[in-house]
């Protein structure tokens, strides 16, 4: 496992990582601060998420806490064009590719089916399907060869796809039909799976005998395997990873060894399969406390830092709650508005039948408010 950064903020060197990072320029003390605001920021975002389904503002949510080095360093390591096919707890690389949380937290409050421009910001909307990622990243990757933008030289137009999805997901079949064609094809693309130890309560040891790095090999993908609370060795690796797959070498497999901090979704209860002393443990290599640790040892931040970032921190987390508490539900005939560009028959049969189905719930609420009134005249 490539790791530059210990748990306790020591940094190791590593040729062929340094290289890329200084080649980059993705390494500079200015840039290793705006990695840590980002994870503050992110994290932030992640916990009023949690609470804000609590409060029954969310149907449900997905926690990125304890990823937001994998995430925030996999996000950066890409070049603008680059084009990235997130699953449903990408967060961080959401927030590295420009996309507000608040869009996020609409379509786990369902009322946005996405809520960015997929084309725009060259991110595609979350995917809910395991290993639904892969195939469309790989098609994707696909059309940009026929596109002629891989392997020209060209670093400004030059493009790769970054495939994202969990440990529970590279079990998946589309995930291996992913890898036959890529390899097949020699894709540009970067399979990225960030390895959180849980697939809901399936640990990785019970998915794979083998580190998950080396289930590419078999297709003749090259890989590596990463500490991901390390944000300096994702974005190394992933950067690497990315320049080879846009030089027309093929894909590559990213395996980013790091641990869901919180529960799998909101609806799960880690109590009932998770170790407490393992949750200690993996505190200890928290992703944002290890950055600060290193940039404390470079002379890199100072505590006025730390507090403007935890005080952004804080009012991006009230803006969240109050952006949600204050929207309004949109109406729910609208879904059948844009299901196709020209009107269809069967859609509009269905919107007919939604029509009188709310319909009597409606004539229900006239009842009730009838009943109500009656009783006060009684009184």
């Amino acid at each position: 496992m490539v790791q530059l950064l210990a748990a306790d903020g020591t940094r190791t060197p590593h040729p062929d990582m340094d290289a890329a990072l200084e080649d980059s320029g993705l390494a500079t003390p200015e840039r290793l601060r705006g990695y840590y605001r980002d994870m503050v920021m992110i994290r932030a975002a992640d916990v009023e998420a949690t609470s804000l389904q609590r409060q029954g503002q969310l149907g449900l949510w997905a926690s990125a806490f304890g990823q937001e080095a994998a995430q925030i360093g996999a996000g950066h390591a890409s070049r603008e064009q680059d084009y990235l096919v997130p699953t449903y707890r990408e967060h961080g690389i959401a927030w590295a590719r420009g996309i507000e949380p608040w869009r996020l937290l609409e379509s786990f409050r369902g009322v946005s089916h996405g809520g960015w421009d997929p084309n725009a910001l060259r991110t595609h909307p979350y995917m809910i399907v395991l290993g639904a990622q892969a195939p469309h990243a790989v098609g994707y990757a696909m059309g940009l060869q026929r596109d002629g933008v891989v392997g020209t030289g060209e670093p400004e137009t030059d493009t790769a796809v970054l495939a994202l999805f969990g440990d529970g997901a590279s079990s998946e079949g589309e995930v291996a039909e992913s890898f036959t064609f890529a390899a097949s094809f020699q894709a540009p693309v970067v399979f990225y799976t960030q390895n959180n130890q849980w697939a809901i309560s399936v640990p990785t040891s019970v998915q794979s005998r083998v580190p998950l790095a080396q289930r590419s090999r078999g297709w003749g993908i090259p890989s590596v395997r990463v500490d991901g609370n390390d944000v300096l060795a994702v974005l190394g690796a992933v950067r690497i990873a990315l320049d080879s797959a846009r030089a027309g070498k093929g894909p590559v497999f990213v395996e980013a060894l790091t641990y869901r901090m919180a529960a799998h979704t909101t609806s799960d209860d880690t109590s009932r399969y998770r170790l407490t002393s393992e949750e200690e443990e993996w505190a200890e290599k928290d992703p944002i406390l290890r950055l600060r640790r290193h940039l404390e040892q470079l002379g890199e931040i100072d505590e006025a830092f730390i507090a403007r970032c935890d005080e952004e921190a804080h009012d991006l987390a009230m803006q969240l709650h109050h952006h949600i508490h204050g929207m309004e539900d949109p109406d729910p005939v609208g879904m059948f508005t844009h299901a196709y560009a020209e009107p269809h028959p069967i859609v509009e049969a269905e919107r007919e039948q939604y029509l009188e189905y709310i319909a009597q719930f409606e004539d229900d609420d006239e009842r009730v408010a009838g009943h109500v009134e009656q009783k006060g005249e009684r009184a």
